[in-house]
Formats: structure tokens, sequence, C-alpha cells
């Protein structure tokens, strides 16, 4: 939690200006502030952890995983970072085997990081530190219906197929993985992303939300796993819960990810503007 608030520091000094970036063969921005962020985070996790590797978005995407080993996101929502949105986030998590351990999720926008290791903690951020940590927990199923979180920029015609299927009574967009974080912290109840999406950018929400009594799961049921070298490390279709019961009204489509292409610039040069 520490790392991920400090990290966010670093974004925070881009944020609101006129970041250098470029787009990815994907399509996709990296900025500076991904960069730097980035550097300082691998730096942190080598001093700290120096035996355990590391599969960070822009500079080791491409490595193989170990037993135990980090998934990191150091911008997480780089689009609406880039367009001023403070709803952005740093994303650190320890896979073991195929299921993440420990995570951290810091929100340097907001002021807020989330953390998990056996139990689920909140805490406000000032100066780049975290505060007295608060348990969090989800809300039981709220009778009045459900609060359903959406992409900003990712909405689909599939997820929302998936939303007609549950008794949904309002819908809230939000950018990045801040959005497992307000279910895990009760403040809303399912999010459905059946669109594309990395390892690093689920891992840590994905485990803080499970700690606090949600689950996120995969077509059919299946838990969320990762460490999938063969495929990119990229993800299916998924919905992260609140309580595990939703998943009984919701079908999510099958669909194995598909390989992404090559994601990043040749020669590995400083970001710079698009």
């Amino acid at each position: 939690m520490e790392i991920a608030c400090r990290a966010g520091e670093i974004l925070k000094r881009h944020h609101g200006g006129d970041c250098p970036h470029v787009i990815k063969p994907d399509g996709s921005p990296a900025s500076q502030a991904d960069a730097e962020s980035e550097a300082f985070i691998l730096a942190e996790l080598a001093r700290r952890w120096p035996e355990i590797p590391v599969i960070a978005e822009e500079s080791s995407y491409d490595h193989p995983p170990a037993p135990l080993f980090f998934l990191v996101d150091p911008l997480d929502g780089t689009r609406d970072f880039l367009a001023g949105n403070p709803e952005y986030s740093v994303n650190i998590g320890l896979i073991a085997g195929d299921r993440p351990v420990a995570a951290a999720l810091a929100a340097p926008g907001l002021g807020r990081v989330w953390g998990a290791g056996a139990r689920a903690f909140e805490a406000s951020v000032s100066d780049g530190r975290p505060g007295a940590l608060a348990p969090i927990a989800v809300r039981p199923r709220p009778d009045a219906g459900l609060v359903a979180l959406t992409s900003n920029r990712h909405c689909d015609h599939e997820t929302e197929l998936c939303l007609e299927a549950l008794k949904i009574r309002a819908t809230r967009s939000a950018a990045s993985a801040l959005k497992f974080c307000l279910i895990a912290a009760g403040e809303a109840d399912i999010y459905v992303r059946c669109g594309p999406t990395m390892e690093w950018d689920t891992a840590a929400g994905d485990h803080i939300l499970t700690v606090a009594g949600g689950c996120v799961v995969a077509p059919a049921g299946r838990p969320m796993t990762y460490g999938h070298y063969t495929r990119h490390y990229r993800n299916g279709p998924f919905a992260a819960l609140g309580h595990a019961g939703y998943a009984d009204d919701l079908v999510l489509p099958e669909r194995s990810p598909a390989a992404r292409g090559a994601r990043h610039a040749v020669g590995g040069e400083s970001p710079v503007r698009a």
C-alpha cells in the first residue's frame, strides 16, 4: 500500500497537465506518467522482495510468470488520466500459483487506497502515505435492487445483455480498477466486463474484493486465474460481484481470451506526445 501511494504521488504531478504520451500498436496510450510510476514500483519491489519477479504492463509484459510473482499496472485508466478524470489507479497484486494472495490498489486522485492480505482494508492517503487502516466488507444484497458499475469507455452490448438478467436499480460509471474496490467497500454491487482486459488490470482488485466477501467470476462461475503467459496475460469476460449469489442469474459469454498483438512501440523510447 505504501508503494502504491508513493507511485500515486508521481502520477499526481502529471495529472491535469499536458502529459507526454504515445499510442501503442494495440491502440492504448502509454504516458510519461506510466513510465515513471512503473520505474519507481519496480525499484521498490526489487529492493524489498528481490527474489520475486514482476510482470508489469509497460516493461516486462512479455516475461513468463513464476510460482510467486507480482502483477503491476502503474497507471490503470490512462485514457481517463490524460483526459483529466481523477478515477485512475495504481494496481499491485502478488500471485501465488494462479490466484492473488496480497494486493494494493491506490486511487491517488480520490485520496483513497485499499489493500488486502488475509483481510481487506481501506485508508485515506496524505502526502503519499496511507493513513489508519479501516476494515471493509461488501454490503448485503439490497432489497431495492443492485447498483451496477460500468466502464466510462468500454460498455458494450454483451455487457448490457448480462445486466438485463439482474434486478438493477441504478447504474454508475467509473474508471479503472477502482470499480472492484467500490464493490469491496459496500458502495456498489456488480461490475460486468465482456470486453478485453489484462491480468494486471484485475488481479489487485480481484483479491481485495474476494477478501472483502465478494468474488470475481469467469463464465460458468469459474474463478479468475492468473499467469496465463501463452495468451499474453489477457483476460476473458468476467463479473465482479458483491455476493456470489448474483452469479446465479448471470450468463457471461464463453469466449477464450485471444492473444493480443504487439503492444508496444519498437525500440523502447521514452513516451512522447502523440
